[in-house]
């Protein structure tokens, strides 16, 4: 038996997951972490590296004492992590300055940006798939306005899941499934497209080498990290596409829904395809050579129903903890009896996306009804579910557009996945088969994955989902249900646009909004 390690650096924890070579969880540690706003600069989201080190090397120790395995048990590591989070180094390899993914700072130099290079974005995103919102062009531009000694010093750039693997062998180094959300990357060519740099007087030379996912890049050098020296490092890469390979969508066409504290859905698409004109959806490199993956993002959707669940939902809390379930299972219990459609509410929370004019209504409830039979907890609860497919729908009707894949399973995984109503409503929203795994580490087991490939336990991350990936149910969709969602989405959208038009008046506050809008 060969046993594989994934690191996960997220949002609000980093953790180490040890697996076995036939993809089964042998052990795992976390510890919390958080990304806290530079004081003096509004909406940041600073990344402390010396103290989430430590944290890390933590969760290496704890992780390999549970299984209990020696350090050179580990064959493979490899490391997976938030994207968009940038680490920048000086030429000896130490680290400068670093920030987690929605770190906002450079709302001023996105605006400056489309201000004084028009036209330059739209070029961008044709290359790339990414707007300036979130990417590292703003962001090295903010560093070079307001610390520009600081900026001279700048030697590499990596993103965090690589300074993961480079604490660990010492080597600078990206790969194209989370290096391509910095947008300076080229789609087609998985590699750095430097003149973006200097098509906006930036730095061009700061770029490492770019291997592909599953790729061995060195040998463990820090043995204080708790892994010995014969433990192979290995190139990993962004969470959704590391999660993707978990839950086995590997090949072109294959579709998921990954519904946690954001929805992502994701559909395979070849490297080549164009992204579409009207900047609606987002494109990154798969972990997959060949492929990338259009992607729809639904805001909040899992934690507004935490916040639903706090805020109005203490009975049921109580009742859960009884009865030793989740209060979501009591919620769903109650909100299976109402009918499609929730009696007209119409949940305002996030908007289907539009990647190049990224901005949300005020969140409220529309349509509510003062009859407390049927306008309750459970019929707004429903309401919540309904809307977070209804939004990943239309996501995935835009991409169909673009990409001509015509969608008939998804794969479902994520917290979300674990309520029997919200899959069978799912199914109906979208008309399409829903398949369950069985994994509840997918982000991880993807990573252990790549780790394997590195080590050669699989030939491929395509062959090691096919024989690792185990599924544990399925929906099929409702017709009369899914044509009454068809015409309730329409009512909704139109709904919808009419919120923002508040916002846009300034008579309520938008839930969020991109950088530079």
């Amino acid at each position: 038996m060969q046993y594989l390690m994934a690191i996960d650096a997220g949002t609000g924890s980093v953790r180490a997951v040890i697996f076995d070579d036939e993809g089964h969880q042998i052990s795992v540690a976390s510890r919390e972490w958080t990304h806290l706003e530079v004081e003096g600069v509004p909406n940041s989201m600073g990344f402390d590296t010396k103290k989430n080190w430590e944290l890390a090397k933590e969760c290496i120790k704890e992780a390999k004492a549970l299984a209990g395995l020696m350090p050179e048990h580990i064959v493979a590591v490899s490391a997976t992590s938030m994207r968009e989070g940038i680490v920048l180094y000086d030429k000896e390899g130490k680290e400068l300055w670093a920030v987690a993914n929605v770190d906002a700072r450079a709302s001023d130099e996105v605006k400056y940006l489309k201000e004084h290079f028009k036209g330059v974005e739209e070029e961008f995103y044709a290359i790339s798939g990414q707007t300036f919102a979130l990417g590292a062009l703003p962001r090295l531009l903010w560093l070079k306005n307001h610390e520009p000694e600081l900026y001279e010093r700048v030697a590499y750039i990596s993103m965090i899941s690589d300074w993961v693997l480079a604490k660990l062998s010492g080597v600078i180094a990206t790969e194209p499934s989370n290096g391509g959300t910095t947008g300076i990357f080229s789609l087609k060519e998985r590699q750095w497209v430097k003149e973006m740099a200097r098509g906006v007087w930036l730095k061009d030379d700061i770029f490492p080498p770019v291997y592909e996912t599953g790729t061995v890049i060195g040998n463990v050098i820090d043995e204080s990290s708790g892994l010995h020296s014969s433990t192979k490092v290995v190139m990993g890469g962004g969470d959704v596409q590391l999660g993707s390979a978990g839950l086995g969508v590997t090949e072109l066409g294959q579709v998921a829904i990954l519904g946690g504290s954001f929805w992502q859905q994701v559909v395979n698409i070849k490297s080549h395809t164009k992204p579409p004109k009207d900047i609606s959806m987002r494109i990154n490199p798969h972990v997959v050579e060949g492929l990338s993956q259009a992607e729809g993002i639904t805001f909040f959707s899992g934690l507004v129903m935490r916040w639903f669940r706090d805020a109005f939902c203490d009975m049921e809390k109580l009742e859960a903890k009884k009865r030793g379930v989740d209060a979501y299972t009591i919620l769903e219990e109650k909100a299976k009896d109402v009918p499609v459609g929730s009696y007209g509410i119409m949940p305002i929370f996030s908007d289907v996306m539009n990647y190049g004019k990224w901005y949300h209504a005020s969140p409220s409830f529309i349509n509510l009804s003062i009859d407390p039979a049927i306008c309750n907890k459970a019929s707004m609860f429903r309401a919540l579910e309904e809307n977070a497919c209804m939004v990943s729908t239309i996501n995935l009707k835009k991409i169909e557009e673009f990409t001509h894949i015509n969608v008939k399973e998804i794969v479902f995984a994520g917290g979300a996945s674990k309520g029997e109503l919200w899959c069978q409503i799912l199914a109906d929203v979208t008309g399409c088969r829903v398949k369950i795994p069985k994994v509840t580490e997918a982000t991880a087991l993807g990573t252990a994955m790549a780790a394997g490939v590195g080590a050669g336990v699989y030939n491929s991350i395509s062959s090691a989902a096919k024989r690792l990936v185990r599924w544990d149910r399925e929906y099929t969709p409702n017709p009369k249900n899914y044509r009454a969602y068809q015409a309730l989405q329409k009512k909704w959208q139109e709904v919808y646009k009419n919120q923002l038009t508040l916002v846009d008046r300034g008579l309520t506050k938008s839930m969020w909004k991109a950088p530079g809008v």
